[in-house]
């Protein structure tokens, strides 16, 4: 039995299902006495700080194999700590640079943060050591999260090949096998056959159908996970994550507590149970269509605007896409930033605004962001999009088509909300980046360059753009249609747009340079210009920025980032005491999409100054879509503005949010909502207002004559 005691022979009746013998065998490296071998004796045991000391023992000698340091740093990474375990990798290759072991542990810690590096680090394992099966499976993984189905199967294969007890590499075909909606079932029986423990096989196709917005399919496997292998914590979480993503609160804290009373505690474990365990701070608002979870801070103030934008979505999206959704959609809103961290972790993309679980919708709350980073509207619009087409498609549908549908509804509700090109987007056209359509969805889930989520963003939003402009809006829905009958890109293009996706892809891109080919290529031009008219303007010379702006403008109109030529040119403007020029600039700027709430304000005074009411109610009215919270004065403001024009509904509303905001004056916000309530025939409810304000204020007598008012009033209405 002397074989045995090699770590390889142990880890490999474990592999194969023996759990009993594992046990024996990793025991009898303990006894070891040498420290490496000791050490995957402790952590074949899951005795980890043992392991962990065992480890640095094995590696204090300068000379030691590069192979502990890499083995140590998968430990680390196991346990969550990943940090040092990449420094681990490194040291490895500073002493071995031909070391492929090290490579793959670089791919993995890359490949949990969707960070770009890990399919690079594991062709560099492959190139280094063609026989590394363990380097081909990660790549059949990375391959399949970006929807290369051809390049999973030819790794997934290379990797049985080499090793005919593959289990990942068989599972990545189960996966396969169920994203195409084809039976599993020859690949589970193969993994069973030499494992039916194998629980990591199961919890490997769970991942990758919550990928592909299997939402329900990856619950169902990760539950196979946990009853093929009730001690795999890793998939307890997983499962009670999943569940999380459906709406759940019971069971997700049941399974999280599990993986945590068993020493599994990641990141994504310890902040989901905080996350479940905040939830009490959270008040919920349901009807027949929406639920509603709103933090108690700000709940009063929140909700009637989210509440009724989601019943115009839903009345606009199941009027366009013709269909009904099956259930309530939910829509948490969140806060604190770090809280909707935790319901996007374990997911691609950018998980900066919105995110989207079949009926379930999580973003952020204007109050988590600086004024002006979120337009609460915009992003709802987009993740109710999803929802609509993941119904539609039963979730089969590639991303970079409901991301760019969804996109591109954030426009049709809105021009000022419309896909603009950012300088990252005018860069990557430049620089010929964009990626051809069949291919597009590999731009989000592991980006070959910084800016690449951002830039396939753009890209397929603009796709849906160039659909409606050139063939109609209805394409788009028969191409919803399409991917539901589980056709490919190429087919999708072909039977609704009849053409090949390569042709289709030289007409977008000859779109794309009519529309932005002359400011891509004169930006670095424009941006030595912008730099120039900022020096202009910090030193006061309002006539040379007002001289030299229109031309920078004109440069590259949809720049409304920091230091863009509409603010230049507004506060020249103003030094100027031009009031009708800085109107005129600042109304440019609202229109290509300006979000500064300071701006538009000012807009909106300058507005009614003018004598445009009407204007300055509208431009405030923006401002709630961007940042409705701690700002009293706006709603008070802009109710008064809609209430000297008549509009009492929209009135009662911003009476109603100063009310909400705790004002200093609440007397006065009481008694403007209950005029307002009159005025529009809430009798009701102007008396139960009317009476708050006398509450709080006995003798406030234009309260006092109100009430008499209502009082002497024959007829009352709710």
């Amino acid at each position: 039995m002397a074989h045995a005691l090699a770590p390889s022979d142990c880890w490999g009746l474990r592999k194969h299902g023996h759990p009993t013998e594992a046990q024996a065998c990793f025991n009898k490296l303990t006894k070891s006495g040498d420290p490496y071998t000791r050490a995957e004796g402790f952590w074949g045991l899951e005795e980890w700080e043992q392991a962990n000391q065992q480890f640095r023992l094995a590696t204090q000698s300068a000379d030691s194999q590069s192979l502990y340091k890499v083995r140590w740093g998968m430990l680390l990474h196991e346990r969550f700590n990943s940090t040092e375990a990449v420094d681990l990798f490194h040291e490895a290759l500073n002493t071995e640079p031909s070391n492929a072991e090290a490579y793959v542990g670089l791919a993995t810690v890359s490949a949990d943060g969707f960070d770009g590096k890990a399919a690079a680090y594991a062709a560099k394992a492959i190139e280094l050591d063609p026989k590394l099966a363990e380097a081909h499976e990660l790549m059949a993984n990375l391959a399949l999260s970006n929807d290369d189905r051809d390049l999973a199967v030819a790794e997934a294969d290379k990797a049985i090949v080499i090793e005919t007890d593959a289990l990942d590499a068989m599972a990545i075909h189960a996966a396969i096998e169920l994203i195409a909606d084809r039976p599993p079932d020859p690949w589970l029986a193969k993994i069973s056959a030499i494992n039916p423990r194998y629980g990591e096989g199961y919890a490997l196709v769970a991942h990758q159908l919550q990928l592909h917005y299997r939402f329900e399919d990856g619950v169902l496997y990760y539950r196979k996970a946990v009853d093929a292998n009730p001690r795999l914590w890793a998939a307890h979480s997983a499962l009670g994550i999943a569940l999380m993503r459906e709406g759940q609160e019971a069971e997700p804290v049941k399974e999280l507590e599990l993986s945590y009373d068993n020493g599994y505690r990641d990141a994504a474990t310890v902040n989901s149970l905080r996350l479940l365990d905040s939830y009490k701070n959270f008040e919920t608002f349901r009807d027949d269509t929406t639920i509603l979870k709103l933090n108690k801070t700000e709940a009063d103030l929140l909700q009637p605007y989210m509440q009724q934008e989601l019943h115009a979505i839903l009345a606009t999206y199941q009027k366009k896409y013709q269909m009904k959704l099956p259930a309530p959609v939910q829509l948490e809103v969140y806060p604190n930033h770090e809280d909707f961290a935790v319901r996007t972790m374990g997911m691609p993309g950018l998980g900066a605004l919105g995110v989207t679980f079949g009926e379930v919708v999580a973003m952020d709350s204007p109050s988590a962001r600086k004024p002006g980073d979120i337009n609460w509207g915009a992003t709802l619009w987009h993740e109710m999009s999803h929802v609509f087409i993941l119904t539609a498609t039963n979730h089969r549908v590639p991303r970079w088509f409901t991301e760019g549908l969804a996109v591109h509804e954030e426009g049709q509700r809105s021009p000022e909300w419309t896909n603009r090109a950012t300088p990252d987007v005018l860069s990557a056209i430049r620089e010929k980046k964009l990626l051809p359509v069949a291919r597009l969805d590999r731009g989000f889930v592991y980006p070959e360059y910084p800016s690449q989520v951002i830039v396939s963003y753009f890209q397929a939003g603009s796709i849906c753009d160039f659909i409606q402009e050139k063939w109609s809006e209805g394409k788009l829905l028969d191409m919803v249609h399409s991917y539901a009958q589980l056709q490919t890109t190429p087919q999708v293009v072909q039977a609704n747009l009849g053409l090949a996706a390569e042709e289709f892809d030289k007409q977008y891109l000859a779109w794309i340079d009519k529309k932005y080919g002359a400011e891509a290529a004169r930006f670095n031009e424009w941006r030595d210009k912008l730099k120039a008219l900022v020096a202009t303007a910090q030193q006061k010379q309002y006539d040379a920025v007002l001289a030299q702006g229109p031309a920078v403008l004109a440069m590259y109109p949809e720049y409304i980032g920091d230091a863009n030529v509409y603010e230049l040119m507004a506060i020249a403007d103003k030094a100027k005491g031009d009031a009708k020029a800085q109107i005129g600039i600042m109304t440019a700027y609202e229109h290509a999409g300006g979000q500064s709430p300071e701006i538009l304000k000012q807009l909106a005074a300058l507005e009614e100054a003018a004598g445009k009411p009407a204007e300055a109610a509208a431009t405030l009215e923006r401002v709630n879509y961007i940042y409705p919270v701690k700002d009293e004065e706006l709603h008070r403001h802009l109710g008064d503005l809609l209430y000297a024009q008549k509009q009492y509904d929209g009135a009662i509303r911003e009476y109603d949010a100063v009310v909400a905001s705790n004002p200093i004056d609440k007397v006065g916000a009481q008694f403007n909502l209950a005029q307002a309530y009159l005025a529009a025939g809430k009798k009701d409810k102007a008396e139960e207002s009317v009476l708050a304000a006398l509450e709080i204020a006995p003798g406030y007598r234009p309260a006092q004559k109100l009430l008499l008012e209502l009082k002497q009033s024959p007829e009352k209405t709710n």
